[in-house]
């Protein structure tokens, strides 16, 4: 498996359990083991080292994903194995951009004293002669 990013995750560290699921489903939970848990080891992973440091830092040794929305085994493994490409991608993505520090505009300015001294005129209205 590849995510999008180009981290790639090979086959044999992929290691899959499978239990009887909770909730609603009649028989179906009682004989059916469809709740599917995904495990990886991060060490295993294979791709640009920044990324993989990035994935490591924000994942933790082991990534461990459990699926149970459909009463299907397999549906469950293919929503494992999208939640994973998908927390895998959004580890790997760079961090966003330092906030480069910006001053309000003249005009900004202007409008805040404005409406601040409006503000004051219709305070000092309400003072009157008790």
């Amino acid at each position: 498996m590849q995510t999008s990013r180009g981290i790639k995750v090979p086959e044999d560290a992929i290691a899959w359990s499978f239990a009887r699921s909770t909730g609603a489903g009649g028989q179906n939970v009682n004989k059916v083991s469809s709740q599917a848990t995904l495990r990886v080891s991060t060490a295993a992973l294979l791709g640009s080292p920044t990324k993989l440091a990035r994935v490591i830092q924000a994942l933790g040794e082991t990534i461990t994903i459990t699926c149970q929305e459909s009463r299907s085994q397999w549906r469950n493994r293919q929503s494992c194995v999208q939640k994973l490409s998908e927390m895998i991608d959004a580890a790997a993505a760079p961090p966003p951009p330092p906030r480069r520090k910006t001053k309000p505009s003249k005009g900004a300015i202007e409008r805040r004293l404005a409406g601040k001294k409006k503000d004051g005129e219709k305070k000092a209205g309400r003072r009157g002669d008790w």
